[in-house]
């Protein structure tokens, strides 16, 4: 953290009961929380289930009411990610603890997804409130054509008065195609509808400069920049047994969003009222970029490479400096199976990532074209051939 004492004044507030009421200068600094029309909530398992893994409906209903109030006036929108499937599938199945292997947790969703719904479903009833279901994996909205159904159908859903409740589709995912946690999908939404706000719950009230067990640490309560947190060892507090993300996973998809144009708040369930209403609780990151591409956030952060591209030197600084197509003349080497359209890695000659892209031929195809100029291809290959391996326009650098 800083070491100015003014600077540290400003950016922390003490633990709970030590500065009770409301922050001016915060709830200034949080106008964009209170003008936010379109909003990302994302909740975790621990924040909607008993220790034992089941729903607790009483939480349920009570992050229901809460934005069910905020969308009552008609003026706001709120997307839900909510993670919870695997969790509550588990008493349901016998189970005491969230499963290791893939084939259990997916029959564990299996179960809870459908009574994850049907809790939402009966509790937002009791306001009027219909609720769409939308199962995504990263391969879903990694490809442009997934991507724009994806948000066809959230925006129309929207426009129809119906509340999304998102989920990654654990049932059928595999770990190659998985978002690893709804941290990083919420982060993911947000950007893919739009959001003004992503809200992020747990069961942690806020990111700590140490361990918020300690009496001597305090609540981080804005982050303008990454330079606010270089210092702060940020631990997996708040993770919990029937959950996979922790306060490195929250972090990191708060640093996503922010860099993509969406501010965010980090907090705790029980305080979701307080931070949909701009009110100094929690840890406020402000928006750090603009809105870039949809394609090239998606591809940076829910990709999975299929395979890796070997740049030589000139070819690096043509893509990573000029902001350049990668051409065939600059490859040196292909690694990995992957079909067209399928993303990759571009790597320098040591093995250093640089760059991720859709690629627009075969693994099987590039080999005979490594090094050699699109026009002689053309010659003697034929006019399809005269292409970009990797168009600047579908290439992020990492």
């Amino acid at each position: 953290m800083p070491s100015d004492s003014t600077a540290r004044g400003s950016a922390r507030a003490g633990h709970d009961g030590e500065h009770d009421g409301e922050d001016p200068q915060v709830t200034v600094a949080r106008q964009d929380v209170t003008e936010a029309r379109r909003i990302v909530v994302k909740v975790g398992s621990s924040s909607l289930t008993t220790a034992s893994g089941g729903l607790d409906a009483d939480r349920v209903d009570a992050l229901v009411d809460v934005l069910a109030k905020v969308r009552s006036g008609g003026e706001k929108e709120i997307v839900l990610v909510s993670s919870g499937a695997i969790a509550a599938g588990l008493a349901p199945l016998g189970l005491t603890r969230r499963p290791r292997d893939l084939a259990r947790q997916q029959a564990a969703a299996s179960v809870g997804q459908g009574l994850l719904v049907a809790r939402y479903t009966a509790s937002f009833a009791r306001y009027g409130v219909r609720v769409g279901q939308v199962l995504l994996t990263s391969d879903d909205t990694s490809r442009r054509a997934h991507y724009r159904n994806a948000y066809r159908t959230l925006d129309q859903l929207l426009a129809m008065g119906a509340l999304p409740v998102v989920n990654e589709n654990d049932t059928v995912a595999t770990d190659e195609i998985r978002f690893g946690d709804n941290d990083r999908l919420a982060a993911l939404v947000a950007h893919l509808v739009r959001a003004d706000l992503l809200v992020l719950l747990s069961d942690v009230d806020g990111l700590y400069d140490g361990d918020p067990a300690r009496p001597d640490t305090a609540r981080i309560a804005e982050v303008r920049g990454p330079a606010d947190i270089a210092h702060v060892e940020i631990g997996a507090a708040g993770k919990a047994g029937v959950g996979t993300g922790g306060m490195v996973t929250k972090v990191e998809a708060a640093r996503i969003a922010a860099a993509a144009g969406v501010p965010v708040v980090l907090t705790s369930a029980s305080r979701a009222a307080d931070a949909l209403t701009g009110r100094d609780t929690g840890t406020y990151f402000h928006r750090t970029g603009r809105r870039s591409a949809d394609r090239l956030l998606w591809l940076a952060h829910a990709s999975t490479p299929r395979g890796a591209l070997v740049l030589d030197d000139g070819a690096v600084r043509a893509v990573v400096e000029g902001k350049k197509s990668l051409l065939a003349a600059g490859i040196a080497a292909v690694e990995g199976e992957f079909a067209a359209g399928d993303p990759v890695e571009l790597r320098d000659t040591v093995g250093h990532a640089v760059a991720r892209g859709l690629v627009n031929f075969d693994a099987r195809e590039l080999p005979r074209l490594l090094g050699r100029s699109t026009r002689d291809l053309a010659r003697e290959l034929g006019p399809e051939y005269e292409r970009e391996v990797v168009h600047r326009d579908d290439l992020v650098v990492m």
